[in-house]
C-alpha cells in the first residue's frame, strides 16, 4: 500500500483545486490523493495522506497529547437501555460533559475484543444489571476510556454500549475469530446494528442531548457495524454522521455491497492493517460514492489496525502516532464542525 501511494504521488499530476493540492488516481472518478499541509475543501473522496509536513504533524500530536498518557478520571456512569431488538437490555457507559444544555452526542461501538481491558475480561461472561462482573465501568480499555473522555471534554455526550456482555460474551473474541460460531449471536450485520439504534433512541429521550445531533463511531467489528447501521438507516432521520475506524469490509461483514445513505460517512484506514484488508473498504467506498453517498476514506500510510490505541505497543509505530493525531482532529471536526 505504501509503495502504491508513493507511485501515485510520483506519477500522477498534481492539480490545484481551490487551494488544495490533489493528485488524481488514474481511471477513478471522484477519487483523489490529498497531501496534508494544504487546505482541504471538504469534498468527499478517497484520501491518501502523505506525511511530509512535519510541523503540521507536531501540531496534531499536540492536539491529542493529553490523551496519549494515562490520566486518572472518574468512571463513566453505568446505564441500561433496550436494544431495538425489543428484548435485550444493553449495558452502556455514559461520559457526560460539564455544563447544562442540550449537547451533541455520539454512540461508540467497540470492536470484536469488547469494551473492556484485556487485563480484566478473560473470565467475563454475563454483564448485566444486578450481576457482579470484573467487566464494568472501571475496567474499560484505554482506547474506549480515552475516546469517551475526549468527547466529554469537548461538550459531547458519549455512550459506549456493550453488545457482548448482555449476551454472555463479555470476554470478547480474539483476532481472526470472525468465523467462530460463538460470534453469531453478536454479529455485526443483524444483531449489533439494533443495539446502536436502541442507543440512538435512548439518547434522544435525554434532556441533555440534542436529538438532532447524535453521531456514530465504531472500531473494527464496531466499524463494520457502523457501516451496516448507515445502510439500514438509508434516507431516514437517524445518526447525523458516522465515523468508521478500520472496519472489516469483506462480504461476510457487510449487509450490502453498496452503502446508500443520506448521512455522511468517514472511514479511517491504515495501509499496514494486519487484521482487515483496507482495499475492500476502498472498493465499498467507490461503489457508494458512485451511488451518491457522501463518504470520505482516509488512508494512513504506515498505520496498523488499532492505530488510535493509546497503549505503548501501538504508539510505538510512527505511522500510528501521526494517524491517531490526525484522525482525532478530523473526528472532532465532523462532530463539532470546523
Amino acid at each position: 500500500m505504501s509503495r502504491l501511494l508513493s507511485r501515485y504521488l510520483q506519477s500522477a499530476p498534481v492539480v490545484m483545486d481551490s487551494g488544495l493540492a490533489t493528485s488524481s488516481r488514474p481511471g477513478m472518478t471522484g477519487i483523489r490523493i490529498v497531501i496534508p499541509g494544504r487546505r482541504a475543501s471538504g469534498e468527499p473522496g478517497i484520501h491518501k495522506h502523505h506525511w511530509s509536513r512535519w510541523p503540521k504533524v507536531f501540531a496534531m500530536i499536540a492536539f491529542t497529547l493529553p490523551f496519549l498518557t494515562t490520566v486518572a478520571h472518574a468512571a463513566p456512569e453505568t446505564v441500561y437501555f433496550k436494544s431495538a431488538d425489543g428484548a435485550t437490555e444493553i449495558v452502556g457507559y455514559l461520559f457526560r460533559p460539564a455544563g447544562a444544555g442540550a449537547h451533541p452526542a455520539i454512540v461508540l461501538l467497540h470492536g470484536r475484543g469488547g469494551p473492556y481491558s484485556l487485563n480484566s475480561n478473560r473470565d467475563c461472561t454475563l454483564v448485566a444489571r444486578n450481576t457482579a462482573s470484573p467487566c464494568n465501568a472501571n475496567t474499560l480499555s484505554k482506547r474506549h476510556a480515552m475516546w469517551g473522555e475526549f468527547w466529554a471534554s469537548r461538550g459531547v455526550v458519549a455512550l459506549l454500549p456493550d453488545s457482548f456482555g448482555p449476551r454472555g460474551e463479555g470476554h470478547g473474541f480474539g483476532r481472526f475469530s470472525h468465523d467462530d460460531p460463538e460470534r453469531d449471536n453478536v454479529n455485526e450485520r443483524t444483531v449489533r446494528p439494533l443495539d446502536a439504534e436502541g442507543a440512538l433512541a435512548w439518547l434522544r429521550t435525554r434532556q441533555d442531548v440534542d436529538a438532532n445531533r447524535v453521531f456514530l463511531q465504531g472500531w473494527s467489528n464496531g466499524g463494520s457495524t457502523t457501516l451496516n447501521v448507515m445502510t439500514r438507516q438509508g434516507a431516514k432521520r437517524g445518526f447525523r454522521a458516522a465515523l468508521a475506524f478500520y472496519p472489516g469490509c469483506g462480504k461476510s461483514a457487510r449487509l450490502e455491497d453498496t452503502i446508500r445513505t443520506s448521512a455522511p460517512i468517514t472511514m479511517f484506514l491504515g495501509s499496514d492493517d494486519e487484521e482487515v484488508n483496507p482495499d475492500y473498504c476502498e472498493k465499498v467506498a467507490e461503489r457508494s460514492l458512485a451511488a451518491g453517498t457522501k463518504i470520505d476514506v482516509i488512508m494512513y500510510p504506515g498505520a496498523t489496525h488499532d492505530f488510535d490505541d493509546p497503549g505503548e505497543k501501538r504508539q510505538g509505530v510512527r505511522g500510528n502516532v501521526t494517524a491517531k493525531a490526525d484522525a482525532m482532529a478530523k473526528a472532532a471536526k465532523v462532530v463539532q464542525g470546523p
